[in-house]
This record gives C-alpha cells, sequence and structure tokens, in this order.
C-alpha cells in the first residue's frame, strides 16, 4: 500500500485500482451492514445524530461505495430514511420491518422486554393455531413427518442428547410449514425469534422448558387429521407463555 494511504482514504485508492474483489466488497458491506443495524436496533442512536456516510467511511475505514450500499440496504429494511437537506435518519422501530431476518435478530441483542415477548406472543397465537389446524387438514404425509421429527428431537433434548431450544423451533417451524400456506410459512423467522425471546424468559423460572405432552398433543391432532383440537392444543402452548407474561408485569 502506498504510503499516507490509510482509513477509508485507503479502501477507495484500492477499490480504484481494482485491488478488491467484488467478493471482498460484498463482505465488507454486509460486515457494515450488521455493525449498523445492530448499533440502530439496540439503541446506540436514540440520543445522538447518525453519522453521514462520509464519516461512516472513516469511521469503519471502508469506501464510500461501501457505505452508500449499506446505508441502502438499512433504509430498505426501514431502519434508516434519507431526505434532501436533512441528511439520512434513523427511523423509529414502528417503521422497521419486524419480519426481515437481520432486524429480528437485531432485536434479540436488545435487553430483555416483557413489552417485546408479549407482542411476539401476541402475534403467535394470532398465526401458529391456525397453521395447526390447517397442517391437520391438509398437511402431506412428508411434511407431517417433520413435526413428529420436531417432536422426537424435543424428546432427544429431554434426555439431554439435543438443544432444547433448536428441537423446539424446529417443531413449531415444521406446523408452519406443514401448513402448505406459503403466508404462514414466511412466518417462521418470526416464530424462531419468538421462541429464542420465550426461552429467556421462562428459563427464569426454575424447571420450565416446553411441555412434551403439550407439544404431543398438536403432533396427535395434526397426525389424526382434527383441525380444531389441533387449534385448541396449539393455543394452549402459547396462553401458557401469555399467563406468565401477565404474572411477570403484575409483579414489576
Amino acid at each position: 500500500m502506498a504510503g499516507g494511504e490509510t482509513g477509508a482514504v485507503a479502501a477507495e485508492a484500492a477499490e480504484a485500482r481494482g485491488g478488491r474483489t467484488d467478493a471482498a466488497g460484498r463482505n465488507l458491506t454486509f460486515a457494515m451492514l450488521d455493525a449498523l443495524g445492530r448499533a440502530i436496533v439496540t439503541g446506540e442512536y436514540e440520543t445522538r445524530r447518525f453519522p453521514t456516510e462520509a464519516e461512516l467511511a472513516v469511521q469503519h475505514a471502508v469506501s464510500r461505495s461501501v457505505t452508500r450500499e449499506a446505508v441502502k440496504m438499512l433504509t430498505a429494511k426501514g431502519l434508516l430514511t434519507a431526505r434532501p437537506r436533512k441528511g439520512t435518519t434513523v427511523q423509529p422501530p414502528s417503521s422497521w420491518n419486524l419480519f426481515d431476518p437481520d432486524v429480528l435478530r437485531w432485536l434479540l441483542e436488545r435487553k430483555f422486554s416483557l413489552e417485546l415477548l408479549r407482542q411476539f406472543s401476541e402475534l403467535r397465537i394470532a398465526i401458529e393455531p391456525e397453521a395447526a389446524a390447517l397442517a391437520a387438514r391438509g398437511g402431506d404425509s412428508a411434511a407431517v413427518a417433520q413435526i413428529r421429527s420436531g417432536f422426537e428431537r424435543m424428546e432427544a433434548a429431554e434426555a439431554g442428547v439435543e438443544d432444547t431450544l433448536e428441537a423446539d423451533i424446529a417443531f413449531h417451524v415444521a406446523v408452519l410449514n406443514a401448513s402448505a400456506n406459503p403466508f404462514y410459512m414466511q412466518f417462521r423467522d418470526v416464530v424462531a425469534t419468538a421462541l429464542r425471546t420465550s426461552i429467556r424468559f421462562t428459563n427464569r423460572f426454575k424447571g420450565r422448558s416446553a411441555s412434551l405432552p403439550a407439544h404431543h398433543a398438536v403432533l396427535a391432532a395434526i397426525e389424526a387429521g382434527d383441525s380444531a383440537a389441533a387449534r385448541e392444543a396449539m393455543g394452549a402452548i402459547i396462553a401458557e407463555v401469555m399467563v406468565l407474561i401477565e404474572d411477570a408485569e403484575r409483579a414489576a
């Protein structure tokens, strides 16, 4: 590297010389996207302005094109907005794309919030019971077999030979997939994030873990083609979490 080429200046020079591959440029972009997205969602810019693209390029020692692309991606996720003469500003949480996997992942890094858990659970109880009913009504044999596989993983987790959280997530995602409804199926990232948040909460209660009998009731109803029973059984699982949340909110 030529003497004096440092930070963002060096990055711009290397890019101009063709010294950076497209893959390396994408890696820098996604690394910057992740760093800035996490900072926004976890509240680092609640009391200070968001930097300009020039400032970001210097702070992260990347080119302006890398910075520009990362900002565009964050804007597409609803985290930022750019206006003439006003620059780039952070959007309120109500504007964030909460179904975006990156935004969901960054949300998990925020300080635990009963409100967030309640909101997740309210969405789950509106989606998952009906997905279970649809799975019972029309899930094909391969999709239903994946639900059984998820339950068997939960049994293995109970015996200490499988990850408890991942097994629970596999079960619930399999139910969404078995609904055969593409809209329900695309809630899998939200459900997975909600379960990770829920586990952080229920782990505070000694001995609290996913109930095997409750999950088996969902599986049995789906395998029997009983949509009403499947809906009720899945609703009961989420309703139990809602009760814990309400108890915790009253105690707070």
